[in-house]
């Protein structure tokens, strides 16, 4: 069961974050052995060259995998929805596909709509429900994505319009780099009349876009910009992972793929 996430070189972030994941796939999968891997090259030498900590590439791990005599492989990616990340593993993958006698490759946490009805529920369950521990009844609570120009970005548009749908008109989806973007989140949430505003990352780490794009006092964050237009804002620097919720639906999706790589039974 080979893990494979972007990646942090923040060691207590990734702990409470990427390797609560990890953990989790690994608790649900005992007889499997267990394997990490980063797709971010700039994260994997930063660890490197600073704590003299090695972090497999896809095609590292895959490679020792191999060398090592595994036939069967499950591969699950650690991401969102199916962005460049996500291709990139999935490409590469398919590269070792005559190198095992069976691999198969998992889907990220927004893929069926069945992963978005699960995303919702974890999003009532946990995020809103903290919302409500942080600023009590009526605040509107911002879910913060990263963004992409790769046509997956319309994952966060379908995320809205299913909370919606769920009867959660006060819960918004914005992006730092894709649509929408804060400008159209504010415009939105301009009807709702709301004071307080309680953000949170809707990435599995809370790393530097959750810093400072979200929560950062410098011109051009989230954070400035609802406080801008009279919001009273609060900010959770919590990663999703660090949530159980959204942890399993990473298990399920690991549980699919080795299902698949062992031919009907895990």
């Amino acid at each position: 069961m080979l893990v494979a996430s972007f990646g942090t070189s923040y060691a207590e972030t990734r702990k409470k974050t990427i390797g609560a994941i990890e953990d989790a796939i690994a608790k649900a999968f005992p007889d499997w052995e267990f394997r990490r891997a980063f797709t971010s090259k700039m994260v994997i030498k930063k660890l490197a060259q600073r704590d003299g900590e090695k972090v497999d590439y896809i095609d590292e791990a895959l490679d020792r995998l191999a060398a090592d005599g595994f036939d069967t492989v499950a591969v699950q990616p650690v991401h969102v929805m199916n962005g460049m990340e996500y291709d990139d593993v999935a490409r590469i993958a398919l590269r070792y596909e005559g190198r095992f006698a069976s691999l198969a490759v998992g889907k990220p946490m927004l893929t069926s709509d069945e992963d978005y009805g699960l995303a919702v529920e974890a999003i009532s369950s946990s995020l809103a429900a903290e919302a409500r521990d942080v600023a009590g009844e009526g605040a509107a609570v911002v879910l913060m994505g990263h963004g992409s120009e790769h046509h997956a970005n319309a994952a966060y548009s379908q995320l809205y319009l299913k909370l919606l749908f769920a009867g959660m008109p006060d819960v918004y989806v914005t992006t730092v780099e894709g649509f929408p973007g804060f400008e159209e989140t504010m415009r939105l949430m301009g009807e709702g009349g709301y004071d307080d505003a309680v953000l949170f990352p809707f990435m599995l780490v809370a790393g530097d876009h959750a810093v400072n794009d979200m929560a950062g006092d410098g011109e051009g964050s989230l954070k400035k910009a609802l406080e801008g237009e009279g919001y009273r804002v609060r900010c959770v620097l919590k990663g999703l992972g660090e949530y159980a919720a959204f942890r399993d639906i990473f298990v399920r999706h690991a549980a699919e793929a080795a299902e698949r790589a062992s031919g009907g039974a895990t």
